[in-house]
């Protein structure tokens, strides 16, 4: 519409035209791509085919709280399963600072060198405040992740070690199907994710450092229990006497303790993994361990242990899912947390009426 002022009435008064409005997005920028959505099938195909893209995309749909992701997810992990299997897995645990991260780089790039294909999966503590994690340990293996046949994926543990380790063992039957015949796990630190890790690997290896002042400290009964091998990082310099004092203590300790379940005595190495010496030999170790195992039958007995583990951790998982999910709890449980609260019943008591209304209400009472 002109304006007014424009009119013959006002002669000597003109206004022009204002200029459009510039738009706040480039028009010559390109439409984003959108991501492909994929079918079962079509992902269990690509991961199949060693397709490292399609394999991530599977990962995040097992990470995922989504049911719709999780359904998708299961069902892909069926088709996998069958091709899962023949790796090797090895969990990785040490104080924080040992040198687990550039460990595993030095350990990546020499079975990579003898054609080995390498998935490492690390465990990424969660911070409790914000529950973000950093998610930064393919930061810190430089070589490794810029090799075609490796595989890293760093995971939040999400102040949840016991649903992250599930899905850590979803992902190694990913990666397993996609080819890779190694299978690194690498732990949050020295804590409660060990029992975790332990339950889904073939050999745990403890990662320990010398001339801290922490030597007895770092000898933990529970831990050092689980360790199939224990090796001295920084063993280099002026570091050397005390990484082989520190080794032939652990070598004391380890007698202390009962013959372990599959008849190997751990043995305690030194390396360092900044100056790439002493690798061959824990790989050798590596090697006599499932060498020993296999021809025991201790291996495919873990394995089987392992198997019926993860089957009533996954019971177990989902009972507490159907529980807190449960419209008759979901109304009730406040109610009776304040009652608790107030102490006009005791936890107990609160627990078992919980427990009896979850009951009742899936037997359709």
């Amino acid at each position: 519409m002109e304006h007014p002022e424009n009119d013959d009435l006002y002669k000597g008064l003109k206004v022009n035209k204002g200029v459009a409005d510039v738009p706040t997005v480039n028009p010559y920028l390109k439409k984003r791509l959108q991501r492909k959505e994929y079918t079962p099938a079509e992902f269990v195909e690509g991961i199949l085919k060693g397709n490292i893209t399609i394999l991530s995309q599977a990962v995040t749909l097992v990470e995922s709280a989504k049911y719709e992701h999780q359904q998708v997810a299961q069902e892909i992990i069926e088709k996998c399963l069958p091709h899962a299997g023949k790796s090797v897995r090895i969990g990785i645990t040490g104080v924080p600072g040992a040198g687990k991260s550039t460990s595993i780089d030095v350990f990546g790039m020499h079975l990579i060198g003898k054609g080995r294909k390498l998935a490492v999966l690390a465990i990424d503590p969660s911070s409790e405040r914000s529950k973000g994690s950093i998610l930064g340990d393919k930061t810190r293996m430089e070589a490794l992740s810029r090799e075609k046949n490796a595989f890293i994926r760093p995971s939040p543990s999400a102040g949840s070690l016991g649903g992250v380790a599930r899905k850590t063992r979803e992902t190694i039957v990913l990666c397993e199907a996609a080819g890779f015949d190694t299978v690194f796990v690498e732990t949050v630190g020295v804590g409660q994710s060990e029992t975790a890790v332990h339950s889904m690997v073939d050999f745990f290896l403890l990662i320990q450092l010398a001339g801290t002042g922490d030597e007895l400290q770092g000898i933990k009964r529970g831990i050092m229990e689980m360790a199939d091998g224990i090796i001295i990082n920084k063993a280099d310099g002026d570091n050397i006497d005390k990484a082989n004092l520190a080794a032939a203590q652990f070598r004391n300790a380890l007698h202390l303790f009962p013959p372990s379940e599959s008849g190997w005595f751990p043995k305690v190495l030194t390396y360092s993994g900044y100056y790439n010496l002493g690798i061959k030999e824990i790989w050798e170790m590596i090697g006599k361990y499932m060498e020993f195992t296999k021809k025991n039958g201790y291996f495919n007995h873990k394995r089987n242990e392992q198997a019926k583990y993860w089957m009533y951790e996954s019971i177990n998982d989902t009972l507490r899912e159907k529980f807190y999910h449960n419209p008759a709890v979901e109304n009730r449980l406040g109610i009776t947390e304040q009652q608790v609260l107030n102490n006009e019943i005791s936890s107990f008591v609160a627990a078992k009426r919980m427990m009896d209304l979850f009951l009742a209400d899936i037997s359709g009472k």
